[in-house]
């Protein structure tokens, strides 16, 4: 792996260290184990588990409801 390259794991805060409310869907998707098209697809037709919030046009996920899917605390 290159230096300028980082493993997922590297690039994203753990959920019990997140302090922000919501996460990009690249986050969102690596902490539910699921492609970002799926996040984007509950998104568009309004059922997953997990409601977004648009900002500027892009989603935003909230942490609180990642963690309440996972059953973390």
């Amino acid at each position: 792996m290159e230096n300028n390259q980082h493993s997922p794991v590297e690039r994203f805060t753990p959920l019990q260290r997140e302090n922000r409310t919501h996460v990009t869907t690249a986050s969102a998707a690596f902490h539910l184990s699921r492609k970002e098209q799926t996040l984007r697809f509950w998104a568009c037709l309004e059922n997953g588990p997990i409601r977004p919030i648009r900002v500027n046009g892009r989603l935003a996920w909230p942490v609180a409801e990642i963690k309440r899917v996972l059953g973390v605390q």
